[in-house]
């Protein structure tokens, strides 16, 4: 029986088109938690970034939420998981970076920054992913020294990736787009997020259904009791779902929920 349901958020609850959720997904959602069901987002975005959502939370349907690809977990004001990146390998991938005068974001507890900003960042999160809060260009020093990091996103290539990805035996990579790269500690995916959130909330895995419908979601469509890939994800994407609805623009939430008698 499924008790919890986790929620990508861009491209699965919320337009890539609209940047809104779909009116049918809002109404499912509702009609999920009234039936006694959790309602959980699992997202790359940090909290800082998450202003998509504003209906469900408003509507208190939100029962908790896994950020930053796993690395950070919180269920209301409590965090109930966090591990960030190791320093010294903060400061590998960000000079990297520097050096190649490739973007890069760091993303600390309540904080995001960045250095090396160009128009491809800003295109991509104010312009495709409709953000508001804005990413402070930041010298190195002070983003990095003496910071918790939990997510860097460097701007770099799948070949540049396998370069870093080698020599940093303690870091995540993911990636959900193809300019950027999202990079936690070791072990922190989407699937420790519900790892750490099922044992929160005294759920099996079993019980979990998850939606998503980029690489970063592979790890958590895997893991589920169900695992629902949208029709806007890649091929890459599906192979690893149990079951692939329709887009998030064609009533996919929905569709995907009244498919297994949820609704």
């Amino acid at each position: 029986m499924i008790k919890a349901l986790f929620f990508d958020i861009d491209g699965t609850l919320v337009s890539f088109k609209t940047h809104e959720i779909p009116v049918s997904t809002v109404e499912a959602l509702q009609a999920a938690k009234a039936k006694g069901l959790q309602i959980l987002i699992s997202t790359g975005r940090p909290n800082v970034l998450i202003d998509n959502l504003g209906v469900l939370q408003a509507a208190g349907i939100i029962d908790g939420y896994i950020t930053m690809n796993g690395a950070y977990c919180f269920v209301g004001r409590e965090v109930i998981y966090k591990s960030c990146i190791p320093a010294a390998d903060v400061e590998t991938i960000a000079s990297y970076c520097v050096a190649r005068h490739t973007p890069c974001i760091m993303v600390g507890e309540h904080t995001i920054c960045g250095c090396g900003l160009d128009e491809l960042v800003k295109q991509i999160f104010y312009k495709d992913l409709n953000v508001s809060a804005r990413i402070l260009e930041t010298p190195l020093e002070e983003a990095i020294v003496g910071k918790e990091i939990f997510q860097l996103s460097p701007f770099i290539s799948l070949e540049q990736e396998k370069e870093l990805a080698a020599s940093l035996p303690g870091c995540e990579f993911g990636r959900w787009h193809p300019a950027f790269a999202d990079v936690t500690a070791r072990g922190n995916t989407k699937q420790k997020g519900m790892d750490e959130m099922a044992r929160y909330l005294g759920l099996k895995i079993e019980e979990t259904m998850s939606f998503g419908d980029g690489g970063n979601d592979i790890p958590m469509l895997r893991h589920a009791g169900i695992g629902v890939a949208m029709g806007n994800a890649g091929d890459e994407v599906k192979a690893h779902a149990d079951y692939v609805t329709t887009s998030v623009d064609e009533d996919g939430v929905a569709n995907a929920l009244r498919h297994f008698g949820i609704l």
